[in-house]
């Protein structure tokens, strides 16, 4: 993972932004409404005579054109087969458009509400609209996407923390020491599980990335979409307690199951996720922490309280992977 230490949302000013859109054919009232994102930079921009749109800043160097296009066209093949993703619009031939340094999309706009995870119902409707994406996931890999794996969410971003100074130097011994074990252990959950299939996954399928409305869930984000194992887009959708997890569990996988096949020794791999995620998310923060926009918005970050509840998360994380047999 390299670092990269500019600013690259500097120069992206609301003339610039209006400016990109009408480049590609739309006529900007001159609203515009900032929505919540780090990675990228989103906005509602209002259209004259039309609905607003969604337009999508992608950050500079993080993904290839290439990329992002397999992301678009992992949307389309969703739409086509009428499973409810908020894809991009063609505009001028393409989905994909250049405006000085920057590369955007635009989305149609809609409406919706969280998922709620403690309501049973939802979480069954929400295996069947997860086992209808894997089924269309599972039909070809991609191309210039990662595969999630314990190397790219687990060494790598250790790597990028220890080289980085970010640990602080009273916690690093036992820090390092604690990611050391944690991801051997990984490495046996996945070695336990045996052969696992990679799909085409949504890759951050939590509750902020489903709108809800009268026709049930609808994805409206895949930037994170990855070759994984399919217990990736389930587990983020298990909250409460062991028995409130376990009937969770058995809800989604009952939808899940009735549109494409689970391997059950996934269910091997859940807290190995649940932990390569917390290792990631951390050097994301590291890696981000020059964007202006990261110190603002997540103040605790790198601070000693920040690694030292961090280090307490792994070493618990590291003592329920030991313990992963019960989840079969």
């Amino acid at each position: 993972m390299d670092k990269n230490r500019n600013t690259p949302y500097a120069n992206l000013d609301p003339h610039l932004i209006l400016d990109a859109i009408e480049s590609v054919g739309f006529r900007c009232s001159g609203g515009l409404f900032a929505l919540n994102s780090f990675e990228n930079r989103v906005y509602q921009v209002g259209i004259e005579d039309e609905t607003p749109l969604i337009a999508k800043f992608y950050r500079p160097k993080r993904w290839s054109d290439a990329a992002i296009l397999e992301e678009h066209q992992f949307a389309a093949e969703l739409l086509q087969l009428e499973i409810p993703v908020v894809a991009p619009l063609i505009s001028s031939g393409t989905t994909l458009h250049q405006y000085r340094d920057f590369r955007f999309a635009l989305f149609p706009r809609r409406g919706g509400h969280a998922l709620e995870l403690d309501n049973l119902e939802q979480l069954e409707w929400m295996g069947r609209f997860i086992g209808r994406l894997h089924a269309v996931g599972a039909c070809r890999p991609f191309q210039h996407r990662p595969q999630l794996n314990v190397q790219t969410h687990g060494y790598e971003p250790t790597r990028f923390l220890v080289e980085h100074n970010f640990i602080p130097e009273a916690l690093k011994e036992r820090f390092i020491a604690t990611l050391d074990t944690v991801l051997k252990k990984i490495e046996d959950c996945f070695h336990r599980a045996g052969e696992i299939q990679l799909i085409r996954l949504h890759g951050d399928c939590h509750a902020g990335n489903v709108l809800w409305n009268q026709t049930g869930p609808q994805i409206v984000d895949l930037d994170d979409c990855v070759m994984g194992p399919a217990v990736q887009d389930i587990w983020m959708l298990l909250s409460g307690n062991k028995h409130q997890t376990r009937l969770e569990l058995d809800l989604i996988l009952s939808g899940y199951c009735e549109f494409h096949d689970f391997n059950p020794r996934e269910l091997h791999l859940i807290e190995a996720m649940r932990t390569l995620r917390m290792i990631q998310y951390a050097a994301w923060l590291a890696i981000r922490w020059e964007d202006p926009a990261f110190p603002l918005n997540f103040p605790w970050f790198n601070t000693t309280p920040y690694w030292q509840e961090l280090l307490r998360d792994l070493q618990e994380q590291s003592s329920l992977i030991d313990m992963i047999e019960e989840y079969s």
